[in-house]
């Protein structure tokens, strides 16, 4: 006779393979939800003491670029363009960072982690 895979042999039988396709479920849901959200949020960082200030979106995007004129000399536009660069790259670094703090939170929700000794 065929045996049917339901999970029969596992503590619980199907009831457990159905705990976890919800849990799983409401795992992608919130992931969903957290990527829409931080995709939304802006993100800022300066340098050269405030003289440059970069705005990004959590989707990558430069939003916007404030350059105080006193740090202008056409003399010096290389130190500028450097001071851009790390602005930018500044901002994109802490997207970066509260994404990977955000989904790391996740699995301190009773992520997959936690499966009631499935596996």
């Amino acid at each position: 006779m065929a045996r049917h895979n339901n999970f029969s042999g596992f503590p619980g039988g199907g009831n457990n393979m159905q705990a976890l396709m919800k849990q799983a479920q409401k795992m992608q849901q919130q992931m969903e939800e957290m990527s829409a959200k931080l995709e939304s949020s802006e993100y800022e960082a300066s340098s050269g003491g405030g003289m440059v200030t970069v705005k990004v979106g959590g989707d990558h995007e430069i939003k916007s670029i404030t350059i105080n004129p006193q740090v202008v000399d056409p003399d010096d536009v290389e130190m500028l363009q450097d001071l851009i660069i790390a602005a930018a790259n500044e901002a994109l670094r802490k997207v970066d960072a509260d994404k990977e703090a955000s989904f790391s939170s996740l699995s301190g929700l009773g992520g997959l982690g936690n499966l009631g000794g499935l596996f």
